[in-house]
């Protein structure tokens, strides 16, 4: 019985203590990345992390890894991943040579009968898009 009024007794000061503190600072001992994930959640390209999915099987997966955008093209004759960057609006990167962006636009822009109703999509180039529902 004496072990069980221990823990309830210390339990009983705990939780007081805890409860008192600022949830929006981190817990002693940890530092805070919240800073930097604000600032980077302010720029409008890093909405568009996560899967975009085109016809077929299709898609483009935006991953960021610092300051650099991870963008890996899933095409029919598979995948292939890229490194990009922010440029305003857009995300630039290197493909076969050539400079590359993917833009915002609807299912029409994309220029695919199989996206046309679609209202949010990225577009590399005309023929090329990915869409979320």
């Amino acid at each position: 019985m004496r072990r069980t009024n221990y823990w309830i007794t210390l339990f009983a000061m705990i939780v007081p203590v805890t409860a008192c503190q600022d949830r929006n600072q981190p817990a002693a001992g940890l530092s805070s990345t919240a800073p930097a994930q604000t600032a980077a959640a302010n720029n409008q390209t890093d909405k568009w992390l996560g899967q975009w999915n085109g016809p077929e099987g299709t898609y483009l997966l935006l991953s960021k890894s610092g300051d650099k955008y991870i963008v890996k093209i899933q095409s029919l004759d598979g995948a292939q991943i890229y490194e990009g960057v922010s440029s305003g609006d857009r995300i630039q990167f290197e493909r076969g040579g050539k400079t590359e962006s993917i833009r915002a636009g609807s299912g029409q822009e994309t220029g695919m009968k199989w996206l046309l109703e679609e209202k949010t999509c990225l577009i590399i180039k005309t023929g090329e898009g990915f869409c979320r529902k």
